[in-house]
């Protein structure tokens, strides 16, 4: 079973059947259910909003969440579910759930935002979500702010949209993309996939 976290930030239903298809078993889990997290095999955190919104929203969730991690849980976090996991964002400022050092910032003024489309991947190391996957495959993207890590070992590919945009993170059990895997065709189905091989393995 795959938990879907439901803090109120975006379209849940597009992760839900992209979990669904890739041979999960996707349960929505909202605020009024938080004790289902433990029954899962994987946890996955979408969101699209403002970063301020979505760790106020997700605050109900963090000691189950943290528990779960801490037990070795697989967790994706997918673009605002990936800003998230950082420190600090300069996007309605506060703090972030802290699961990794870093902070995230506005992409330069020079290109338009948000950066909406489809950016190739330029791969940096191996992780078993980007399995099959390949340098120059794309997928697509929606923000307006990218993360920069403390220790850049944990990322393991980055785009380009007017410089070098951390696109994935690997930190032990712990995977993100800044894309929308759900939103990617069959390249972003094959990342669900592998996630989801993950969390039998």
């Amino acid at each position: 079973m795959i938990a879907i976290i439901d803090y109120k930030m975006g379209n849940l239903f597009s992760i839900y059947n992209g979990i669904k298809k890739a041979g999960g078993e996707p349960v929505l889990v909202d605020g009024s259910a938080v004790a289902r997290l433990r029954e899962a095999d994987g946890i996955v955190i979408p969101g699209v909003g403002a970063f301020g919104d979505g760790v106020k929203n997700f605050k109900v969730f963090e000691d189950v969440f943290f528990e779960m991690l801490r037990s070795g849980t697989p967790v994706l976090g997918i673009c605002l579910g990936m800003q998230m996991f950082f420190e600090s964002s300069e996007e309605s400022g506060g703090h972030g759930l802290s699961v990794l050092k870093g902070s995230v910032v506005r992409l330069p003024s020079d290109v338009t935002t948000p950066h909406m489309g489809w950016n190739s991947l330029r791969i940096l190391k191996e992780t078993p979500i980007l399995g099959g996957i390949k340098d120059g495959d794309y997928f697509y993207f929606v923000h307006s702010y990218h993360c920069i890590p403390e220790d850049a070992r944990c990322v393991v590919a980055v785009t380009d949209y007017g410089g070098t945009v951390v696109a994935v993170i690997q930190e032990k059990n712990v995977y993100a993309t800044q894309f929308h895997p759900e939103k990617s065709g069959r390249k972003g189905l094959r990342v669900l996939e592998n996630f989801v091989r993950v969390c039998r393995s």
